[in-house]
């Protein structure tokens, strides 16, 4: 493998996301980054890493002025700020128009795995629209390349409930929860879900 160079506004898409693991195909640790498109904008989602691979997260501010949220403790990270997050922080963070914030991933002691989970990302917001169909499309073509991507299953048995297409739904949900578990757990609850809860092959 030959070295690779590249900018990061050149891998930037719509949504601000750079695939930067994808990019380079790096398969020894997740890295990726994000930058707002408007004042306030969400850069890191808030969430763990305790109920998935329980990756230790260190994120690096390279361009504007970011709030991090870390635990309930508000922190300000203007440019060149690294925050590091172990798996059980609850982290997420806001930023200025233009700000861009670097994010490296591994679980500890563990040899990492590619979860495919930067290609399924852009049907999420599609949720949020409606458009379901949209979505199942993102999610199908993510199989192909990461048929055993857990995430990307659950999702895609979401958007095929919401389809009414419940079959297809159920398969996909059963086969998520096989592969993790915590899936079973995030279904009692998920209202995509609710139109195929009453199945009996419904995860317990």
């Amino acid at each position: 493998m030959s070295w690779k160079a590249t900018h990061i506004e050149a891998i930037t898409n719509e949504l601000g996301a750079a695939h930067i693991r994808r990019h380079f195909g790096i398969g020894a640790f997740g890295v990726n980054a994000s930058t707002a498109s408007e004042d306030g904008a969400t850069l890191i989602p808030e969430h763990t890493e305790d109920d998935g691979p329980g990756q230790e997260e260190l994120y690096l501010v390279v361009a504007g002025d970011a709030t991090f949220v870390l635990d309930g403790e508000e922190v300000d990270a203007p440019a060149g700020t690294l925050v590091f997050a172990p798996p059980g922080v609850r982290r997420g963070a806001t930023g200025r128009a233009g700000t861009t914030v670097l994010v490296v991933g591994a679980p500890r002691g563990e040899a990492y795995i590619p979860s495919g989970w930067e290609i399924g990302a852009p049907a999420l917001p599609l949720f949020a629209t409606g458009d379901y169909a949209g979505a199942k499309a993102i999610l199908i073509e993510g199989l192909e390349e990461f048929p055993e991507s857990a995430l990307m299953l659950y999702n895609l048995a979401c958007a095929e409930a919401r389809l009414g297409e419940r079959d297809a739904a159920l398969g996909h949900l059963v086969r998520a929860a096989e592969l993790e578990s915590r899936f079973a757990e995030y279904a009692r609850t998920d209202d995509d879900l609710e139109s195929i809860r009453d199945a009996p092959e419904f995860p317990a």
